[in-house]
């Protein structure tokens, strides 16, 4: 089911929707459905920076030439983390991509009706994660900012050292089901990524795409997910209503 950002969600989408917001766990992915964390500074100026950083260092061969031209930072940590799990060098690049990411976060654009939602949800007694694979000093900070950390206090489970476990594999979600002392059949989780489907998907939780526009929609169908929205207002009618 998808719902036009531009409509309101008719009588029918709302009851269907209701059936997913009923829940009381609600995980959220960061960069996408809560905001748009490279707005400002791109994904694409990160990715660049932390490939130059190994050139420094002569070691771009690490990277396939695909790698090499990624726009997207993760994609560059994930390569030479398979070449050295676990070294000096993975995590002194991750420390530079965290860095890059808390830099990002002073320009981050909030997610249209994402503030609201996650208020309102909080208000009607939901308990809220946030499971993703940025490092969660980045999440903490843009919560802070934005004066949502109450709404999800301690419960934000994102990248660690061990970054075999970054989704599609479902550790963040697991650890934050965990924490809630949570069933998997009673949560939701929202998010915008293949990647987030199958985590979804292999944790049990039930998932809600977010995609702005029909490139990013595609995907998220193509991996099996039968609900895929292009705003989050809907959600927010239905939980209202």
């Amino acid at each position: 089911m998808a719902t036009e950002s531009a409509e309101k969600p008719t009588a029918y989408e709302i009851e269907k929707l209701r059936e997913l917001i009923g829940t009381r766990i609600v995980l959220w992915d960061f960069d996408g459905p809560i905001c748009r964390l490279f707005a400002g500074h791109t994904a694409e100026s990160v990715a660049v920076g932390l490939v130059d950083w190994l050139a420094e260092r002569g070691l771009t061969g690490l990277l396939t030439p695909a790698e090499r031209g990624t726009l997207d930072p993760q994609v560059v940590l994930r390569a030479v983390d398979r070449a050295h799990p676990g070294s000096e060098l993975v995590a002194e690049l991750e420390q530079l991509l965290t860095e890059e990411e808390l830099r990002a976060a002073a320009s981050a654009m909030p997610t249209a009706y994402a503030d609201p939602l996650i208020r309102t949800w909080t208000a009607v007694g939901s308990r809220l994660a946030i499971t993703t694979n940025n490092s969660p000093l980045v999440v903490h900070a843009y919560l802070a900012g934005r004066g949502l950390t109450g709404c999800f206090g301690p419960h934000v489970y994102g990248r660690t050292p061990d970054l075999h476990r970054l989704k599609p594999d479902p550790d963040c979600l697991n650890r934050a089901l965990d924490a809630l002392g949570a069933e998997p059949s009673a949560a939701l989780m929202i998010g915008d990524s293949p990647a987030d489907v199958v985590a979804a998907r292999q944790a049990g939780v039930r998932f809600v795409g977010y995609a702005r526009d029909e490139r990013r929609a595609k995907p998220l169908g193509d991996s099996g997910a039968r609900t895929v929205l292009p705003s989050l207002e809907p959600l927010l009618v239905a939980l209202r209503s």
